[in-house]
């Protein structure tokens, strides 16, 4: 289902604006339906999985309400592990970005009792925590709640099956009688219903049913990736897999654009579908995707629905949904039309629990798989060319060349040294450059076995009476962001040597092509993405004017369309490349050697 944009939700403009620097394109179907209903200050019950943009559906009204003049906390949120209410209080962090001032508090077991009350006196907007803390600190006067005006229980089927029954209650009693509360659960049992009749005043009842499922033709299968990781995981499958025709999905249009551009500099023909992308823009990509021109495609879900693409072999998760019926949308653009397909999920961390819910929503085990390593991407590559060149041998279609041959033998070179040779060259004109990543220093944790059934419960239990080591919080870990301006999402990129190549390799100029010679090349430390931006940027050229570039250690070529050659060299006059000048000229085929 679609829903209005966040704009329409009545949110003032501090929180669309982080939403938007977020790069969350719409609202999840919970939260377009429960943030209306908690502005307007109605209680409320939202029944939604876990994993569907919850956090957001009660956070965003909570900072939308807040009173910076008022004392004491004026929102109190309830989880049922302490590792919920670390996310959930850097959740509110993250929506409450542009809100000068914000204080929020997490309030957990196994941390020092110290350090949470100099937090609180220092004052708190709002307070996160578990049950069993929170009322350690009401009981020692250290959390007072007479300006709290609203109350969130979030997974409170849990925190009643956790046994926080009567913490809760006891919690709930003590609030002001003129409050809202909205409570948040995945399932709504006799206890969660004896719970809302309680405390609850009247609540607006929110249900989001999840219809559809995956289809058994889709091959499911996830791999544990740092954040830093993914992108060359990323490529490693695509080497090994080949598909024709691949969707890679990112949560956001910052994440989309970061790794198409970062395909393409890996030589990969990608182009990107998020919000921003006007219609004609977006039907010319869909249509360059169907044709195979482009055999990567980037998108966020937004742009990803409508697309109706029969030939798609593979769908890559690079970041886990936050809701399972994204995932089963996401997956659904393979697999179609009776034919196979595969999807493949990159998590860490936390994300396994998300991982897990949605197991348990779809009802089919997704399969663990190790990170392949880069000697069985070369050696992919060796099998290749092995079967390429005996089919050619087989068939008899190549050139005899006896003149070079001779003059090899003659000059005391064995037949199997010059095979070697030419081997050699070949395995080197196609290799992808690879780097190491941490998961290949980490065979013990690869090698675990896999699980055989989905999880019921997706978090560790926190025990009812708080305690034991504080959890271990997980790294901050941010992508590497790519070097130089991103190119067009139309062109392909190789780098000769021992660098990066595109899915399928071309040999010789494209026809209306010409070849322009670069004075700068591989030693000055240039990626073929920082010569099409300084191009398309310098020049002022229309999309798809650079074709294939190729670097070599001092210089480069760079095939353009025939048509513009002349106009490239003469706006190039003065760019800098690495603090270098530019030099550009017509390649005559006189290409110099290195």
């Amino acid at each position: 289902m679609d829903t209005p944009p966040f704009s329409e939700l009545n949110l003032p403009d501090t929180l669309l604006k982080a939403v938007e620097g977020l790069g969350y394109e719409r609202p999840s179907q919970i939260q377009a339906l429960t943030i209306p209903v908690a502005m307007e200050g109605h209680d409320l019950v939202g029944l939604s999985q876990t994993g569907s943009g919850k956090t957001a559906a009660f956070v965003l009204p909570m900072l939308a309400k807040l009173d910076f003049d008022a004392p004491g906390p004026q929102g109190i949120i309830l989880c049922p592990t302490r590792e919920l209410a670390v996310q959930v209080c850097e959740e509110v962090y993250r929506l409450g970005a542009h809100i000068d001032g914000l204080r929020a508090v997490p309030i957990y077991g196994g941390a020092p009792m110290d350090r949470q009350i100099r937090l609180l006196d220092r004052g708190a907007h709002l307070v996160v925590g578990t049950p069993g803390r929170l009322l350690d600190h009401m009981r020692r006067g250290t959390l007072k709640l007479g300006a709290v005006r609203m109350i969130v229980l979030d997974e409170a089927d849990r925190m009643l099956d956790m046994g926080f029954r009567e913490e809760m209650e006891e919690i709930l009693k003590q609030m002001p009688k003129e409050r809202q509360a909205l409570f948040f659960s995945a399932t709504m049992n006799r206890y969660v219903e004896k719970l809302i009749d309680a405390f609850g005043n009247a609540p607006r009842r929110i249900s989001v049913d999840q219809k559809s499922k995956t289809v058994s033709t889709i091959d499911q299968c996830y791999y544990e990736v740092r954040i830093r990781s993914k992108i060359e995981v990323l490529s490693r499958l695509l080497d090994l897999e080949s598909p024709k025709l691949a969707i890679v999905f990112c949560n956001t249009k910052r994440m989309v654009d970061e790794c198409t551009e970062a395909l393409l500099a890996r030589g990969y023909a990608a182009d990107r579908l998020h919000g921003d992308i006007t219609q004609q823009m977006r039907e010319r990509v869909i249509k360059r995707f169907r044709d195979g021109v482009v055999e990567l495609l980037v998108a966020t879900d937004v742009a990803g629905r409508g697309l109706d693409v029969d030939d798609v072999d593979v769908v890559f998760n690079y970041d886990l949904p936050q809701d399972p019926e994204d995932y089963v949308h996401r997956i659904g653009r393979t697999g179609r039309a009776g034919k196979s397909g595969k999807a493949v999920s990159f998590v860490f961390g936390r994300e396994v629990y998300r991982l897990q819910n949605v197991e348990r929503y779809t009802r089919q085990v997704i399969r663990r798989e190790r990170i392949p390593s880069q000697e069985q991407v070369e050696g992919k590559r060796a099998d290749e060319l092995f079967e390429t060149i005996k089919d050619r041998l087989e068939a008899g279609t190549f050139e005899a060349q006896e003149e070079y041959i001779d003059r090899l033998l003659e000059q005391g070179h064995t037949p199997t040294d010059i095979a070697g040779a030419l081997f050699t060259l070949l395995r080197e004109s196609i290799a992808r450059e690879g780097e190491e990543i941490h998961e290949d220093r980490e065979p013990a944790k690869r090698d675990r076995p896999e699980r055989t059934a989905p999880r019921e419960r997706v978090e560790e239990r926190e025990p009812r009476r708080e305690g034991g080591p504080p959890p271990r919080q997980q790294q901050r870990e941010h992508p590497r962001e790519p070097e130089g301006r991103a190119p067009r999402g139309q062109d392909r990129f190789e780098e000769r040597g021992s660098e990066r190549a595109p899915f399928k390799r071309k040999t010789g100029p494209d026809a209306g092509m010409a070849s322009l010679f670069i004075n700068i090349g591989k030693d000055e430390g240039i990626i073929p993405g920082e010569i099409a931006g300084m191009l398309y940027r310098e020049a002022g050229i229309p999309d798809g004017s650079v074709g294939r570039i190729s670097l070599f250690k001092r210089h480069t070529l760079v095939d353009v369309r025939e048509d513009i050659a002349e106009e490239i060299l003469r706006n190039v006059g003065r760019a800098k490349l690495k603090g270098r000048p530019v030099r550009l000229k017509l390649d005559d085929g006189g290409r110099q050697k290195n």
